[in-house]
C-alpha cells in the first residue's frame, strides 16, 4: 500500500464521495416526499378561506406577538389550539363569531395587561382567519403544545 495520495487517488475519492452523497441526498429526498404525502399532518383540507386566513395572518403580522405551533413571538398566547380552547373547533360559524367578538373587543383597556391592537378586518378576512386557525388546530402537531393553554 502506498504511503502517499496520488492525484488519481484523490480524484477517485472526490468523485466517489460526491456520487455517494448525491445518491444519499436523493434517497433522503424521496423518503421525505413519500412520508409527507403518505403521512400528512393536515387534518383539514386547504380551502380558499384557509388561504385567505393565512394571508390575513401574515398581512397583520400576527406572528410578531403570537406563536403558531411554537413558532413566532412569545408576547401573546399560542394560537395553534385556540379553537379547541374556545370550544368552537367543530363549528365554523361559532369560530367566526367568537373570533370576531374577540377582535372587536381589542384593545381591552385593562390596566397592566398586554394589549392586542385593534384591527379593522372585514367579515371575509375574519372568516378566513377563523378557518385558518381551525385548520391549524386540526394539524397533527405530535403533542405540541405540551399543555392546553399553549
Amino acid at each position: 500500500m502506498a504511503e502517499f495520495l496520488t492525484k488519481s487517488r484523490a480524484r477517485n475519492i472526490f468523485y466517489g464521495g460526491s456520487i455517494f452523497f448525491v445518491v444519499v441526498f436523493i434517497g433522503m429526498t424521496v423518503h421525505s416526499h413519500r412520508y409527507v404525502v403518505n403521512t400528512s399532518t393536515a387534518g383539514m383540507p386547504l380551502t380558499e378561506e384557509v388561504v385567505l386566513g393565512k394571508h390575513t395572518w401574515e398581512r397583520a403580522s400576527c406572528i410578531n406577538c403570537h406563536t403558531l405551533h411554537g413558532e413566532g413571538a412569545y408576547f401573546a398566547p399560542e394560537v395553534g389550539n385556540v379553537m379547541t380552547r374556545w370550544g368552537v373547533q367543530d363549528d365554523p360559524q361559532a369560530a367566526f363569531e367568537t373570533l370576531k367578538g374577540w377582535i372587536e373587543a381589542q384593545p381591552s383597556g385593562i390596566e397592566g395587561r398586554r394589549q392586542m391592537p385593534g384591527y379593522q378586518f372585514t367579515d371575509e378576512e375574519l372568516r378566513g382567519l377563523a378557518e385558518f386557525l381551525r385548520w391549524a388546530d386540526q394539524t397533527d402537531t405530535q403533542g405540541w403544545p405540551p399543555n392546553d393553554a399553549g
